[in-house]
């Protein structure tokens, strides 16, 4: 059995399967080039594969895009993939992370205008150490807006407050 599984091993890998990494690689240099450049200075990239992602935002034309992604691909052969693929993984999971607390900061700014009291002391009690009387300020601002018809203003910076507070709440 273990002679099968040497023979195996020596195979040399087939045209399909090469060109299905090859597009693999691709896909993952694409991947790059839709980071932001604060983004893209956290990942791990040789100076050639960098200068090409960062050349791809200059190009306009669509078939030398194409040309430029294929370059990208090929560059992304000798690139130490794995380490790409983790910090991609990253910012994955940050984005994810961040939609969550939107989320969270949704619901409460919805529930602290309709429930009024009920709802902050719920808030407070579930987060002692929020900006109590920061948190009720933003309320009443926002609540004035809205029976005046106001734009919402004040309801965006209750939305902030709440998310930026969830955020750091979780570090």
């Amino acid at each position: 059995m273990e002679e099968f599984d040497d023979y195996e091993e020596e195979l040399p890998k087939s045209k399909t399967q090469l060109k299905k990494e090859m597009h693999q690689l691709q896909e993952l240099g694409k991947q790059l080039t839709e980071l932001s450049a604060a983004q893209l200075a956290e990942v791990p990239l040789d100076g050639d594969l960098r200068e090409a992602v960062e050349t791809l935002h200059r190009i306009k034309s669509n078939e030398a895009r194409r040309r430029q992604l294929q370059y990208i691909g090929r560059l992304m052969r000798s690139a130490d993939v794995d380490a790409i693929e983790k910090v991609l993984e990253r910012f994955k999971e940050r984005d994810q992370q961040h939609l969550r607390f939107d989320k969270m900061a949704g619901d409460w700014r919805e529930r602290l205008l309709q429930e009024g009291n009920a709802a902050q002391s719920d808030f407070f009690d579930r987060y002692p150490h929020a900006d109590h009387q920061q948190l009720r300020q933003l309320i009443r601002d926002s609540q004035r807006e809205i029976k005046n018809n106001k734009p919402p203003t004040n309801q965006r910076k209750l939305f902030r407050y709440l998310r930026d507070f969830f955020i750091q709440a979780s570090q």
